[in-house]
């Protein structure tokens, strides 16, 4: 219900900006008394606005024929882990603190599988491999929800883990740094770690305690404190390495762990004599259905969030903000870096390119610079994730999901700033 009215928002803001805009044009000479300055691209707001459903429609089916490709191969592969038992055997690992998180889904449900490899790769930057996993995923979780049309506890959870997005290598942040001159553009990489956890943690804290999970418990407890051993350790270690050999230790470790992946699962399908082939394509011939299926929620999101952004609503949102941290006193160098946060919710592409034009006005090394680059790992792409996931899976109402999300994208944003200023 939340979705229907967000996007009915969506249209409704964009319509109305447009509309001022257009009577400010007709009635120019009456606002320029007061400072207030219209001028053609106010008259032609309609046509950018009927522009931008277009154009957004044809970015949503390019997308998804994307996807098609990408989900088709990695289903295939999921598959083959899946019957020659690779997915069983990675899960052991996991299976306790799962339990406990998802307690309604059967210990050995083969969503569990699918659910660690997405986060594993979301965690490594690893988009291209993440976003099918994460869709088999939710299909696998949507097998065990009693009410088709209706997010269960499983899949928000699930949902809240994908769209806080821990990341431990941002390799693409740590690059468009490098591309505008940081003389360090890993200098980010400690706060933007911990910023992604706490955003991830915050959410996930949130939906167990509306779903009555006990997280202060031994195993849930085991786990956190492993987990900041473990990748405190590579933390330290990428921290101490130069721009380009983080930059190197990303790729080589994303890559290696996604190709190491593919040829575990295939060796464990051929030592328990099944046919490699012939499995994958049993897999993927899912990768096409799933896509088509989200089709007309993916483009209905970006149509309209395109429609805001062409009616200027974003623009004013933006000003507006900017005006009130002035009057609050936290100056420019802060306000400069807030559309990259109020943008990335909204589309990830518009949010890297107010990144880069921030460092590029600012500078990479400013403050501004700084906070601009972990915004823009403090959030996801929530309607877009949003849209997705339970487009994917034809689920109408997400109950409190996007609520959530939001709210941990807040905290993400809040912890950001914070630690830029501990930072640097």
């Amino acid at each position: 219900m939340a979705l229907n009215y967000v996007w009915i928002a969506f249209f409704i803001i964009a319509f109305l900006v447009a509309l001022v805009r257009v009577t400010g044009y007709f009635f120019a000479d009456f606002f320029a008394q007061y400072s207030i300055l219209f001028d053609k691209a106010d008259l032609d707001v309609f046509s950018a606005m009927l522009d931008s459903t277009f154009k957004m429609a044809e970015t949503g089916v390019s997308i998804s024929i994307y996807l098609i490709g990408v989900m088709t191969f990695w289903l295939g592969m999921l598959k083959v882990g899946e019957k020659g038992g690779a997915v069983n055997v990675m899960m052991g690992g996991v299976k306790p603190l799962f339990k406990k998180l998802f307690p309604s889904i059967p210990e050995n449900h083969p969503a569990m599988g699918s659910m660690m490899m997405n986060i594993c790769a979301t965690m490594l930057g690893l988009e291209s491999a993440a976003t099918p996993m994460g869709l088999k995923a939710m299909n696998e979780l949507q097998e065990a929800n009693e009410n088709k049309d209706t997010a269960s506890n499983a899949q928000i959870m699930y949902f809240i883990l994908v769209v806080t997005g821990f990341m431990l290598l941002p390799v693409n942040i740590i690059a468009l740094r490098a591309a505008s001159g940081a003389a360090n553009p890993a200098d980010v990489l400690v706060p933007l770690v911990i910023t992604t956890f706490v955003a991830a943690f915050s959410g996930v804290l949130i939906v167990a305690l509306i779903q009555k999970i006990n997280l202060l418990n031994r195993v849930i407890l085991t786990y956190l404190l492993l987990f900041i051993l473990f990748f405190g350790g590579l933390l330290y270690l990428v921290s101490h390495l130069s721009p380009s050999q983080s930059q190197a230790f990303g790729k080589l470790a994303g890559s290696f762990l996604i190709i190491g992946f593919i040829i575990f699962f295939i060796a464990l399908a051929l030592i328990r004599k099944i046919n490699v082939f012939e499995t994958f394509i049993e897999g993927a011939k899912d990768g096409f259905t799933i896509t088509i299926k989200l089709i007309p929620y993916l483009i209905a999101m970006l149509v309209a969030i395109g429609v805001f952004r062409a009616s200027g609503a974003m623009d004013l949102l933006i000003a507006g903000i900017v005006k009130v941290t002035g009057w609050l006193g936290l100056g420019n160098d802060f306000a400069g870096a807030l559309p990259v946060a109020l943008m990335k919710p909204l589309s990830g592409n518009g949010a890297r390119g107010l990144m880069v034009e921030a460092m590029n006005h600012f500078g990479a090394d400013s403050y501004t610079g700084r906070l601009a680059s972990l915004f823009q790992g403090a959030t996801d792409t929530t309607f877009y994730v949003l849209a997705l996931y339970f487009g994917a899976v034809n689920i109408r109402k997400t109950r409190y999901a996007l609520g959530v999300a939001l709210l941990a994208d807040l905290i993400g944003i809040i912890t950001a700033i914070l630690l830029v200023g501990l930072f640097f």
